[in-house]
């Protein structure tokens, strides 16, 4: 099976005549270079500490997680996903006919696993969880590497979990632009940072000012009952500070934190952003979510419960995505019908 990869590897050939620089090992360098002409292979890159040479344009791409297969589709690679993993919901209407031709590596909400990943013969791996780069899942990168399987592992979670300092769109923006260079498109990894940034822009322009901000919870989901919300260091903290909002767990630890209804309530959100998944774990979808905050004894009583001022957006919108630029214009939208 690994003989199989490596012969994949060895009929790609070099496309493209110019590019940019290398980038650093920290994986900034060149956040604000403008993508010109093909890409100049081989290249590379520093990701998540790791310097990570890509020979070629991949042909054979496998995606760990379904948004990562959604950005390669955005960027007009998605005839070259050969699988993906960890399904969590529908995918938009616009690129359903294209998502739903990828063969799935994994059961809905599960992990791909290293020998399943290896069947499909990768020659470029991308995902957007560390956790799922680790021997136990789908392999971790020097596995790969060592294979000749060059992967891309989202800024935003080197490390599993940990806050990010200066997370924000620009850092998913040079994500699209790495990505486009990677697979050979870099035009279009410029095209859709652009039209994105545009899209996050035309929505904080529209943000009511209010004289004191308001307080908002990010609720991701919960575990044993147990509340989990979302912390510094992630897209929903810099979503709060740029359309105005407070946070009120902007000092937890992680980006994503565990934290307790007793200290929802000692903290009393305005607002609760309700995360909708449909992973089908316990009070997963906005509705459960709902419905558990309106019968619980202790968040019934919460201003924000009783005056019903609640936000839906899809959970995935939430982790750096290609939805996560429109889960500004839906929050500005809803912070301004409720006043």
């Amino acid at each position: 099976m690994i003989t199989k990869v490596l012969a994949a590897l060895a009929v790609l050939g070099a496309t493209g005549c110019a590019g940019s620089a290398t980038s650093g090992a920290d994986g900034k360098a060149g956040a604000t270079a403008k993508a010109t002409g093909a890409t100049a292979y081989p290249f590379t890159l520093g990701n998540c500490g790791t310097d990570v040479t890509y020979k070629a344009a991949p042909k054979k791409a496998v995606t760990l997680n379904q948004t990562a297969a959604e950005i390669l589709i955005h960027l007009g690679a998605g005839d070259r996903i050969a699988g993906t993993g960890y399904e969590v919901e529908k995918p938009s209407a616009a690129i359903a006919e294209q998502y739903e031709k990828i063969p799935v590596l994994s059961a809905p909400g599960a992990e791909i696993k290293h020998e399943k990943l290896l069947e499909a013969q990768p020659d470029f791996v991308y995902g957007s969880f560390a956790s799922m780069f680790t021997k136990e899942q789908s392999g971790d990168r020097k596995q790969l590497h060592d294979l000749g399987v060059p992967t891309y592992l989202t800024e935003f979670d080197c490390a599993y979990h940990e806050s990010v300092a200066g997370a924000d769109f620009t850092m998913l923006f040079e994500e699209y632009r790495r990505l486009g260079r990677i697979m050979g498109v870099p035009e279009a990894g410029e095209k859709l940072a652009t039209d994105q940034k545009a899209v996050v822009d035309t929505a904080v322009a529209g943000v009511k000012k209010r004289d004191t901000p308001l307080k908002v919870m990010w609720f991701y989901s919960t575990y044993e009952g147990t509340p989990w919300a979302a912390g510094p260091g992630g897209l929903p903290q810099h979503i709060s500070q740029l359309v105005g909002v407070e946070n009120i767990f902007a000092d937890a630890r992680t980006k994503w934190a565990e934290v307790s209804w007793d200290e929802v309530a000692a903290r009393n959100p305005d607002v609760i952003i309700l995360a909708d998944l449909t992973r089908g774990e316990p009070n997963d979808t906005a509705r459960e979510k709902l419905d558990l905050l309106k019968k619980d004894p202790l968040t019934s009583r919460l201003a924000a419960v009783q005056g019903d001022r609640f936000i839906t957006i899809p959970g995935s919108h939430m982790d750096p995505s290609y939805g996560s630029a429109s889960a500004v214009p839906a929050l500005v939208d809803g912070l301004n019908k409720l006043g």
